[in-house]
């Protein structure tokens, strides 16, 4: 199917991680007007000036209910009216096991992963209805379906987010507004050396001798779905490096005797 769609202006959260770098260049790509949103100023001016389309940097953390909403309040008139939100900023936080874990990493990956993206979501989905179009595409993961040792509130958060995604289709209907759930694999960003805390060789490890996914063909099937005639709904994409798979399910063995 040709290409016969392009949002006006895309907001992409985490825009400076490895996923939304990628996502903003190739919205820029197609021309699309970008609001770039993240932590991290210095990031987002260097990542704006790579951009030649029409770009608004909203410095913030995405966790900080009341400086997002005043931050959507005071977009630029040009970029106000939203037509793809893509929820993108996301973490994982350690790897060991629950009851060895750190509560401080369990709430901030529920605050970030889960009530920022809600908020959001919340916060530019009624203009969306309003206008009778827009897009959501929310980042999940496998792990929201396949979990993991060492994965419990991570995976549970992608679950939420999957969730989430479905239950907005539900109430969407008949609104013009699409939602789509992007749900990676492996796929080799800072994503690890964010987990491990910046133990670049915990990061390592993870990717070693094998070919992990790309930012880049994550933002393929993300441009993919955000493109499509407004007809048509992608309501779920799994995608996985062809070196991974699902896993069999953990059994413990007893010894004899």
């Amino acid at each position: 199917m040709s290409q016969s769609y392009r949002p006006e202006t895309v907001l992409i959260t985490g825009a400076t991680g490895g996923f939304g770098t990628a996502f903003a260049h190739r919205f820029a790509g197609l021309g699309c007007r970008l609001v770039l949103v993240g932590r991290d100023a210095a990031k987002l001016r260097a990542l704006a000036s790579g951009l030649t389309v029409p770009v608004h940097t909203v410095q913030v953390d995405v966790r900080d209910r009341p400086a997002v909403e005043a931050a959507l309040a005071a977009l630029p008139t040009d970029f106000a009216a939203i037509d793809l939100l893509i929820n993108n900023a996301g973490l994982a936080l350690g790897a060991d096991p629950a009851f060895r874990s750190n509560l401080d990493d369990w709430e901030v990956m529920i605050d970030t992963n889960d009530k920022a993206l809600a908020v959001m979501t919340g916060l530019v989905l009624p203009g969306m209805v309003a206008r009778g179009r827009g897009h959501i595409i929310n980042i999940s993961s496998t792990a929201g379906s396949y979990p993991y040792p060492g994965g419990h509130v991570y995976c549970a958060s992608k679950a939420f987010v999957t969730q989430f995604s479905l239950a907005l289709r539900a109430d969407l209907i008949g609104t013009g507004v699409r939602v789509t759930s992007i749900e990676p694999g492996m796929v080799e960003t800072d994503f690890s050396l964010v987990r491990f805390k910046g133990d670049a060789e915990k990061a390592a490890r993870v990717y070693a001798d094998t070919t992990p996914l790309t930012a880049d063909d994550v933002a393929e099937a993300v441009v993919w779905a955000g493109t499509l005639p407004p007809h048509f709904n992608i309501n779920r994409i799994e995608l996985m490096p062809t070196t991974q798979g699902p896993g069999a399910l953990g059994v413990h063995r007893s010894p004899k005797g």
